[in-house]
This record gives C-alpha cells, sequence and structure tokens, in this order.
C-alpha cells in the first residue's frame, strides 16, 4: 500500500501570512486566539469588530464570527458573501439556525468553550492550514516541473484516457490541455482510431507492472512522428494498477539530422574522390597514408595510393622535382604541434615530361588520438602560366613606358617602400628598396624648381595622394625642374598610376618623363589664341561701344525730328513757319543720316580707325542747329538755355563737322537730361588768339545747376558704361557710352576735354580744340551807311548787352546798351537812335510790350529770340524790322542790318534766285514703292518725267523696247528680285545697240559703302547716289551727267 506523502521540513519554501478578522462580543475568546503562536513559516495579523465591517472582511483572509440570536444570524448574511473561510461560534440553542448557511461556514466552534479547549480547536485548525499549504507547494512544485521539461509527460486511467498532460504535450499535438484531458488516443493525435501499438504497450506495462522502453512511430494529422517513450504503471492506494504514466521524447527532427548527415557524409565521400583539389592524409613519418582522393594521385602523376607508396613516397612524392624536394621537406618538418600550418608552392614533373605548378596547404590534425599530416594540393599550372603572362605584359608595359618615362617606380603608398622599375637607361631594378618620402623630398629638394617645391610636395604627399586616387585610376603634375644636376629648367611631368586591387593595397606605378617641348608649344599656341581671343574681344567691344553710341546719340536727331514734325502738322496753313520746321526737320534728319553712315561704316571702327573728314564749316550753322536738335526736350523741362558767341571772332573754320557737332550735341543733351525742370545751362564759345593768322583756338563750355556727380564717379566719366549710380537719375535712360566716345573723338581731333561737377549743384565741361581758318569767307565788317550812327541795346543779361554793343561798334556804330525796358523807353524819348537790338526777355517786361510802346516811329528794332522767332512774329509783327535767333553772331547781325538797310548785299539777293526748271524722260528701277513714289515727286518738280520699272529686267525690257534718246538716264537701284541692279546693268551695257548701251546708268541705293560705289562703277555705272536722297547732290550729279 502506497504511503500518504509527507514534505520534509527542510524543503518548505512558502511563507504563509494569515489576517484573521473577529466579529462578536467575547472578547475572551479573541483574546486566547490572538496570544496563540503561529506555526513555523506563519505569520498572524488580526481585527476585531462586535458588528460586522466590510471593509475588514474584505481585506482578511479567515473570518471569526459570534452568533447569538436570530439578529446575529442575519447579520452573519452579510459576512457570507465576502467569500472568506468562516469559522462561527455559537451555543448549542442556536445551531438550528444555521440550517441555511452549513455549505458556506468552514466550521462551528460550540460556546462555551474552556481556554484549553479553545487553544486546542486553534492548534488543530493551523495544522490543518499547515497542510494544506505543504500540498499546494507541492503540486506547485510537480506543476512547474513537468510543464517546463522538453519532453512529453502524460498520466493515463487503465483505459487509456489523458487524466493529465504537460505543456510539451500540448505543444507537441497542438491542442490545449483542456482539450486533451479526458481524451484518448485518436482525438488527440488527429488520427481516425487509437494506435495498436501504443495500447499494446501500455497493456504490457500495467500487466508486468514494470517501466517499458521502446521507440514508437505515432501517426498524426501532420505525418509521422517518432517518439522514444518511457512508460511505468500507476498504482492506487490498495496496490493495484489504476493506470500509466508515459514520458516521450520526440526524435523525429534528430532523425531527419541523423538521415542528412549520413546523405551528406556520402556526398562528401563522392567529393573527396572527385575535386579538383587533391587531399592526402598521413602519418608523420609518411609511411602511412589514411586517405587520398583521386585529384591527388592525378596531380602527383600515380594511377593508385600503391604506387605512390611503392615510388617510394615518404611525406614527399618522387615526382616533385629535385630543385623543390628539399624546400618541400623542410617546409614539412617545420610543424610540429596540433593545427601547425604552412603553405608552399613546388613543381611535380610526370612521367611524360609534363611540368605542373602545385600549390600546397599542409596543416597537423588529430584523429583518434594521433598526429597526422592532412594535405591540399591545388594544380595551378594555367593561373602560373597566366601570370607569367601577365608578368611579361608588364614588363612590355614598363619597357614601353620607358620610351615617354625616364623613369618609372613602383611604391606602395601604405608602407611607402618601392623601387625602379626601369630607368631610361634601360637598367631595371637600379635598387631594391626605396623609401617614397625620402625620395621624393630629395628629388624635390635637389632638382624641383623653387616655385613649384611647395606645391609639388603637398601634392605628393601620400596621405593626399592615396584621397587624389581614390575616386580616379590616374593622376598627374606638371612643374619645372632640372633635367640633370646643373642644366636648364625643362617642364617635366610626373604621372600616377593605381596598381592592383586599391582596397586590398595602395600600389602605385610612377613615371618622370620631360614635357618641355609640348609645354612650351602648347604655351605658344596659346598665346596666340590669348592674343586672338583679345583682339576679337577688343574688336567686338569696339563694335558693341560704337553700335550702344549710336543708339544713345541717334535719339536726339530723332526727337527733334517728330517734334518739328508735329509743330508742322499743327501749323500746316502757316507756309513760312512749316518751312522753318521743314528746315530744322532737315538738318536733325542730315545729322541723323551722318550717324547711320558711320554705322555703316563699321569695319573702320572694327579695325580701331575713325579717320577725321574736314571740310570748310560754320561754326553759327553749327551751334544753331544744336540749339534747333535740344529745342524741344529744353521747352519741354522749361529749361533756360543760353549760347554765348560773343568771343567768336572767326566763324568760318576747317573741321570734321560731324564729330565737332556730336562732342558737342552729346555734351549739350546730357547737360538737358540732367538739369532739373526750370534749370539753366549755359553755352560759352570762346576764340582764344594764338601765334598765327592761319589757325585759331575755340574754348566750348557746357554749364549747368543740374543734379551734378560724385567726385568719386568724375573719375571713371570716361570709361565706358560708366554712370552715376544713384535714385535721382536711376530713371534716366543711357547706355554710359557717349561720354567715354566724346573723349575718343575729342581724343582725335587733337583736343583737350575736362570735367567739373558737384552733387546738387551743377556740372561744367570744357573742351578746346584748334581749327585751321577759312580765310576765303572772311567777309567785310563795317557798314559805310550806318559808320558813326547810333545804336541802343537792351537785354535782360549784362553780358549779352556788353558783346552785342561791341559787334555793333565793329560794324561802326555807337552802342549803348541797358538791362531795363524803362530805362529804355526814357532813352528812346530824349536820344535819336538809329538802330534798337532788343532781346525777347526783359529784367522788368516783355520785349514785344516795349516794341509796341516805341511804335513805328522808331523803327527800325531788330528783336532777339533764343527760340524759334515764328512764335514771337506770331503774336505781332508790328513795329518788329527783324528777328535774329541767339546765339547772336557777328555775320548774322550784319546780314539782318544790311537787309533792313536795304543795302543790296549780295548774300542776300541769293534768296530771290528762281529755280531752275530741267527736262527729259528717266526710267527708274526700283522695287519699293515708297521711294518710287520719293524719287518721282522730287523729280517731276524739276520738270523730268518717269518710267518706272520693278526690277532690273523689267527696266532692261523697257528700255529696249524703246527707241534711242527716248530716256536719257536710267536710275538704277542694286537690290531688287529678278534681276539686281549690277547684272541689269552689265546686260545693258552688252546690248547690240550700241546707243541704248550707252545710256547713263547712275546707282541710287542705299548700299553706301566705298566698296559698293566701286561695284557700281566696275560693273558699268556712270555714277551713285547714296539713300536717303540728298535733293542738291541729285541735281548735281544729274546735271554732271546730262550736261557734261
Amino acid at each position: 500500500m502506497i504511503k500518504p506523502y509527507s514534505i520534509k521540513e527542510d524543503f518548505i519554501m512558502y511563507h504563509c501570512h494569515i489576517r484573521f478578522y473577529y466579529v462578536g462580543r467575547q472578547q475572551e475568546v479573541y483574546n486566547i486566539i490572538r496570544e496563540m503562536k503561529p506555526s513555523e513559516f506563519f505569520t498572524h495579523e488580526f481585527f476585531h469588530s462586535e458588528k460586522p465591517d466590510g471593509e475588514l472582511a474584505e481585506k482578511s483572509d479567515m473570518i471569526f464570527a459570534e452568533v447569538n440570536g436570530e439578529e446575529s444570524v442575519n447579520e452573519l448574511r452579510g459576512l457570507i458573501i465576502y467569500n472568506k473561510p468562516l469559522i462561527v461560534f455559537s451555543e448549542k440553542r442556536d445551531i438550528a439556525l444555521l440550517s441555511d448557511f452549513l455549505e458556506n461556514i468552514t466550521d462551528i466552534w460550540t460556546l462555551p468553550m474552556s481556554e484549553e479547549e479553545t487553544k486546542f480547536r486553534f492548534i488543530k485548525f493551523q495544522q490543518r492550514c499547515k497542510r494544506d499549504r505543504d500540498s499546494a507547494q507541492t503540486s506547485h512544485f510537480f506543476d512547474a516541473t513537468i510543464n517546463n521539461v522538453p519532453i512529453l509527460m502524460w498520466y493515463k486511467d487503465k483505459n487509456g484516457i489523458h487524466e493529465k498532460v504537460n505543456d510539451s504535450f500540448c505543444k507537441t499535438v497542438h491542442k490545449t490541455k483542456e482539450q486533451v484531458e479526458g481524451r484518448g488516443h485518436a482525438y488527440i493525435w488527429d488520427v481516425e482510431k487509437d494506435d495498436p501499438a501504443c495500447i499494446e504497450s501500455e497493456n504490457r506495462v500495467m500487466q508486468s507492472r514494470t517501466t517499458y522502453v521502446s521507440e514508437e512511430i505515432i501517426d498524426t494529422g501532420e505525418g509521422k512522428r517518432v517518439l522514444t517513450t518511457y512508460k511505468s504503471p500507476l498504482f492506487d492506494f490498495d496496490g493495484t494498477v489504476m493506470g500509466t504514466v508515459g514520458v516521450a521524447v520526440d526524435v523525429t527532427q534528430e532523425q531527419e539530422y541523423k538521415r542528412e548527415i549520413e546523405k551528406k557524409s556520402h556526398t562528401l565521400e563522392t567529393i573527396f574522390t572527385s575535386l579538383d583539389c587533391g587531399i592526402i592524409c598521413h602519418s608523420l613519418d609518411g609511411s602511412q597514408i589514411i586517405r587520398i582522393n583521386r585529384a591527388a594521385l592525378n596531380i602527383l602523376g600515380y594511377k593508385s595510393k600503391d604506387d605512390l607508396m611503392e615510388a617510394g613516397f615518404r611525406t614527399v612524392a618522387m615526382s616533385v622535382v629535385d630543385e623543390d624536394k628539399e624546400m618541400l621537406r623542410e617546409r614539412i618538418r617545420s610543424l610540429s604541434s596540433e593545427g601547425d600550418s604552412v603553405d608552399v608552392e613546388y613543381r611535380v614533373r610526370h612521367t611524360d615530361g609534363r611540368e605542373l605548378h602545385v600549390m600546397g596547404s599542409i596543416k597537423i590534425i588529430k584523429e583518434n588520438g594521433e598526429l597526422l599530416y592532412q594535405r591540399f594540393l591545388l594544380d595551378v599550372t594555367e593561373q602560373k602560366a597566366r601570370e607569367m603572362n601577365k608578368e611579361r605584359l608588364h614588363d612590355e608595359m614598363i619597357q614601353a613606358l620607358s620610351l615617354d618615362y625616364s623613369i618609372v617606380c613602383y611604391f606602395d603608398l601604405d608602407s611607402g617602400s618601392g623601387r625602379v622599375l626601369r630607368h631610361a637607361s634601360g637598367k631595371r631594378n637600379l635598387a631594391n628598396k626605396m623609401n617614397f618620402d625620402v625620395a621624393i623630398n630629395n628629388y624635390i629638394d635637389d632638382y624641383v624648381d623653387e616655385d613649384d617645391k611647395e606645391g609639388l610636395r603637398s601634392a605628393f604627399d601620400r596621405n593626399n595622394l592615396k584621397k587624389a586616387l581614390e575616386n580616379k585610376l590616374i593622376f598627374s603634375s606638371i612643374y619645372k625642374a632640372l633635367a640633370e644636376p646643373g642644366g636648364k629648367m625643362e617642364y617635366f611631368q610626373i604621372k600616377v598610376v593605381r596598381v592592383g586591387d586599391w582596397e586590398d593595397s595602395r600600389g602605385v606605378v610612377i613615371g618622370f618623363h620631360s614635357v618641355d617641348e609640348a609645354m612650351r608649344t602648347e604655351k605658344e599656341k596659346n598665346s596666340l589664341l590669348e592674343d586672338a581671343l583679345l583682339q576679337a574681344n577688343n574688336a567686338n567691344k569696339a563694335k558693341s561701344v560704337f553700335l550702344s553710341n549710336m543708339s544713345h546719340d541717334i535719339r536726339t536727331p530723332m526727337n527733334a525730328i517728330v517734334g518739328f514734325t508735329n509743330l508742322a502738322l499743327t501749323h500746316i496753313d502757316n507756309r513760312v513757319q512749316v518751312e522753318e520746321y521743314l528746315k530744322k526737320i532737315m538738318g536733325s534728319g542730315n545729322h541723323l543720316l551722318s550717324l547711320i553712315n558711320d554705322v555703316l561704316d563699321m569695319s573702320r571702327i572694327e579695325s580701331g580707325k575713325m579717320h577725321l573728314d574736314e571740310k570748310p564749316c560754320s561754326l553759327p550753322e553749327i551751334l544753331h542747329g544744336l540749339q534747333n536738335i535740344v529745342h524741344a526736350n529744353v521747352r519741354a523741362k522749361h529749361i533756360e538755355l543760353h549760347i554765348d558767341t560773343m568771343n567768336i571772332k572767326d566763324e568760318e573754320i576747317f573741321c570734321d563737322k560731324l564729330r565737332l557737332n556730336q562732342v558737342l550735341l552729346n555734351l549739350l543733351s546730357n547737360s538737358v537730361k540732367y538739369t532739373n525742370e526750370g534749370g539753366k545751362v549755359v553755352v560759352s564759345a570762346t576764340e582764344i588768339k594764338v601765334n598765327s593768322d592761319d589757325i585759331a583756338c575755340y574754348q566750348f563750355v557746357i554749364k549747368d545747376n543740374g543734379i551734378g556727380m560724385s567726385e568719386e564717379f568724375v573719375k571713371h566719366i570716361f570709361e565706358p558704361f560708366e554712370r552715376e549710380r544713384n535714385s535721382t537719375i536711376s530713371g534716366i535712360q543711357g547706355t554710359g557710352l557717349g561720354m567715354a566716345i566724346t573723349k575718343n573723338i575729342v581724343d582725335m581731333m587733337d583736343g583737350t576735354i575736362e570735367v567739373k561737377s558737384e552733387q546738387g549743384v551743377g556740372t561744367e565741361v570744357m573742351v578746346k580744340f584748334v581749327f585751321r581758318l577759312n580765310s576765303e569767307e572772311e567777309k567785310p565788317r563795317l557798314i559805310p551807311e550806318l559808320e558813326g550812327r547810333s545804336a541802343l541795346v537792351v537785354c535782360g543779361a549784362p553780358a549779352v548787352c556788353d558783346d552785342v554793343a561791341g559787334m555793333l561798334k565793329q560794324i561802326g556804330m555807337t552802342a549803348e546798351w541797358t538791362t531795363s525796358g524803362i530805362e529804355a523807353l526814357y532813352k528812346a524819348e530824349r536820344e535819336n537812335y538809329s538802330v534798337f537790338v532788343i532781346d525777347e526777355k526783359l529784367s522788368d517786361m516783355r520785349g514785344m510790350e516795349m516794341v509796341r510802346q516805341l511804335g513805328k516811329e522808331h523803327e527800325p528794332i531788330i528783336v532777339m529770340t533764343a527760340y524759334d522767332w515764328t512764335d514771337s512774329a506770331e503774336e505781332t509783327s508790328d513795329g518788329v524790322s527783324a528777328f535774329c535767333v541767339k546765339p547772336l553772331f557777328m555775320s548774322e547781325l550784319r546780314a539782318c542790318l544790311i537787309s533792313i538797310m536795304n543795302t543790296g548785299d549780295k548774300t542776300l539777293e541769293s534768296r530771290g534766285e528762281t529755280v531752275k526748271m530741267r527736262s527729259g524722260r528717266i526710267l527708274m528701277a526700283e522695287d519699293n514703292e515708297l521711294n518710287q513714289e520719293i524719287a518721282a515727286a522730287i523729280l517731276g518738280e524739276a520738270g523730268f518725267e518717269m518710267d518706272i520699272a520693278d526690277n532690273g529686267q523689267m527696266a532692261v525690257d523697257m528700255l529696249k523696247s524703246s527707241e534711242p534718246g527716248y530716256y536719257q538716264l536710267i536710275l538704277m537701284d542694286v537690290q531688287m528680285p529678278v534681276m539686281n541692279g549690277y547684272d541689269a546693268t552689265r546686260t545693258i551695257r552688252s546690248l547690240e545697240n550700241k546707243e541704248l548701251a550707252g545710256i547713263p546708268i547712275l546707282a541710287m541705293t542705299a548700299n553706301a559703302f566705298e566698296e559698293d560705289k566701286m561695284m557700281a562703277l566696275n560693273c558699268g555705272m556712270n555714277g551713285h547716289i547714296a539713300k536717303p536722297i540728298d535733293v542738291e547732290v541729285l541735281f548735281d550729279t544729274l546735271d554732271k551727267v546730262l550736261n557734261p
């Protein structure tokens, strides 16, 4: 019979703390229990109340409650709900009241009880409590053990029902304990019926009452599993067998591993015998070969292991070449302990004479307690041949490099070690070892030019060189160095090339060679290219500067053309006024045409040449032309413009009128542009005496009270594209080229220019030129009819008064002047003046008002005006004998006086000449309808009849169909459709009819270059007229051709 299991005291691991709650008034019983000593491994804690307390009941582990009558029974109901062990203290009479609660009561202690009885009952309670705790610990130990071992454990009854299983069992069958316990084999292993082998082994265990060990193959829903099982009988308390306990180890995976190992062993054996790599395992003395594969026999040149042994194998095969045998034996003898190994390369010669290169590895291993040599043999004959071929190619490459490179070296950048591979002398390996840092630094110190030393030293620092070669295969540098000690400096190139695997090693090949001739040739080429580029840039810059300047300067005369055209349209019914406007438009147009001619002559600008065309010029004409051009802008901004010419004696000069006009117009336009509205601009022209009768110095000063310029900007004012950068002028258009071009023109004319300016005050520009005088144009100053007569000059500007009075004195008159109109009227009443010269603007009244007050009895009266005299004449001409436009020159004043006095001066008579009328028929070849209309109108008004041909072919056909003499002349455009003017001229000149072929032909074209004129003459034309048409030039040319 099995004895009940009892736990040993020294095996107890738990500690139990019990909280007692006593409810009642029996203080004596409560005190006895509270004084009782706890059992070992236990501690007590007590709570007490006379009436039930829910909070104390909740936190207690055990409740003692008194029952005394119906009321206390009802209170007992409130304690039962906490589901705690409950011991009731009750007298016998009240026990019957507890009949409804007996299932909820742990024990009933009957009152009254003596102290000994109370202690006895509490001790028994403690013993029972300890047995419960011991049993719980034992159960916990058991469950923790079986549920945490990796083997399967189960308990079955006699019928094969699983009463208890562990966690590993559940994990194996993929079910929970609730699903397994109480079920049979078939359900648990997901098969149709119980396994007969399993049932048989369990019956054998129960019958023999002994443990049975077996290997069972179990069918499961996932396939067969192999279990090694240990089954033992379970005995009841009466000694009979009540079931079995089983332990099983799942060896399914281990069985698979075993089969896999066997398979791999077989595979390895096959590989061993068929490997290209030879394998030999033999004893230390070589007397016994443990194993050898076919590859090893083939490499050594033997058919079998026996053949190898019979040939005399003793660690070294006899087929190893004699020169390598002793070396191989020494390497083998160098090994002494397990794990020692060595690699060795040797050669084997077969009986057929074939020689193999073998790479071998030898290692000492231990098998079954015995030390053995295990050797691997690899045939590297082909690899060796490739290496030898590679080395041969390497040598050839080095040889090829040495043709260009005087020295070729190899260095390991990690260690710095290296050697010379090839020298220009043809020698190799001049030094077995060489240090990179020492060699490079010595070379730099002894040979390299001082200017290149630091740069080359930095570039060829080993760390810097490695960084430079990280992402590229080649690095090179050019420097100057001595070709030989004491020699001359030459250009050299040092080139570095990566070799080998850059990740494993930092090997480089470095070559040195002279590139002196190539570098000097390259430098010469670069120098030529730079010079050509510089010339091209200069030419392009000159072109850009010129074109930009033209854009700047074209706008000013264009403004005059547009402005006076609008005025002409406004006064279309006033013939005299329109005539004056058209003259001014003509002047601005001619100036504009001159500028355009310079644009067309770009070839001269690109070559840096611009010639001066000196011709007779009139200073009054130039200055009046300037005033007319800026007139519109001056009036628009209400600027007061004064042009002072008082000190000009010689008005007729030789100069390039276009260039002088361009300089003065640019300076005057700038003053007007940068002078605020209502400001003042003064132009002073002065003739300075020189020690010669043929030349004179002329000084032009343009002064304004405009915005001015900074001192810093004035220093750079003549540089191209320079403009003052401030907010005041930021909105004013300009290219910054005008002053630069002005300075160039002044220099070309051998003049000088100075600029003074102050911001917020104004600017003063002074230019000086020396011109030849046109003595042929000099006219007499005296007017005999006015000699000795008196004149009164009235002007608000004293300087102008003094100037005009001086001119009158040179004419022969006596002159007085005043700035006040009232004072002038006072003088007129008391003096008999022959001439009055009155400015339009006086200090105290308008000039025209003074004229009215003087009346006709005081004529002649000359009115001076700064602008167009027709504006004043429109107000009134009563009492005004003549108008003079300022600036007033001597010639103009004299001509005006002569006109008034009706002296019959020949210069005035020219105004009455009649227009010469012409006749004849002209054939004009022109494809542009507007040009046809203009030419037809001009020539028609002159008396010519016109026929128009739209192209050269039409002109040829019209001439051929005409009679000789029908056309007097042909005006031929050049660029036309169908047939151009040159081809048409050649065709006409080749006509059989000589009279028609000899007709005069004039080119009338916009192609205005000198070469264009030459092409016209070379193709047979009689002359060249440039567009736009200058009427005077047109008729002069026609007269010369038609009336030679």
